[in-house]
């Protein structure tokens, strides 16, 4: 009998860099695709969506800006920082939570990704802005730090700095936006499979696994 040829799934990530869950679902959505391969070859785009959009280029000190948002106390805020170091590590994602005290603008970050995705490397790039931000604590709506995180995903420094400073594919990110929102989406990660299929949220890999072969028998009749 010849070898099954891989079922084809489009996934559309739609997600923000400054949005912890995001960095759980990714790297969660990555090991059920490890534990697939062979069953399932994936087509993946990173959409944005901007948890934060009105905030200033100072960004916002973390904590006081999760108790004005959610109403968190002191408690409650660090309570939800152990969760994530835990629910990271569980998927080999870390959380330096010592050096992450501060949330950022991210529209330039995803004006960078995507010119990424116009030169095959949104998915590096997408995993080099979330380290910088979660694991490094960076400022990832500074220009400079952008281009530097760019650098590091195999791009080309003075070409990511060009297009930070001229403004480039600010339509395409507001269009994204508008699309996605225009589709319900609310909360992130939001992950669109098909664009038919859709699980939300930082899942454990395994959740991944199983819809994933469901949406394939599904499309298999």
């Amino acid at each position: 009998m010849p070898p099954q040829t891989p079922a084809r799934l489009k996934i559309d990530f739609v997600s923000d860099v400054v949005c912890p869950w995001c960095a759980v679902g990714l790297a969660s959505l990555e090991r059920a695709l490890a534990e697939l391969e062979g069953e399932i070859e994936v087509e993946l785009h990173f959409q944005p969506f901007e948890l934060n959009p009105g905030l200033g280029p100072e960004g916002e000190d973390l904590f006081e800006h999760l108790s004005h948002k959610y109403g968190l106390d002191r408690e409650q805020f660090e309570a939800n920082e152990q969760a994530l170091v835990a629910r990271g590590a569980a998927v080999g994602f870390v959380f330096d939570t010592a050096k992450r005290t501060r949330t950022w603008n991210t529209f330039d970050a995803h004006r960078l990704l995507h010119w990424a995705g116009l030169q095959g490397r949104q998915r590096a790039l997408k995993h080099a802005l979330l380290g910088a931000c979660f694991t490094e604590g960076r400022d990832i709506g500074s220009h400079d730090v952008l281009a530097d995180v760019a650098a590091q995903a195999g791009l080309d420094m003075a070409a990511a700095r060009e297009v930070l400073s001229s403004g480039r594919h600010a339509d395409d990110v507001r269009k994204h936006e508008r699309f996605y929102q225009a589709q319900g989406i609310r909360s992130v990660p939001s992950i669109i499979v098909n664009e038919r299929y859709l699980i939300q949220g930082g899942q454990p890999p395994g959740v991944f696994t199983e819809t994933l072969r469901r949406i394939v028998a599904d499309a298999a009749g």
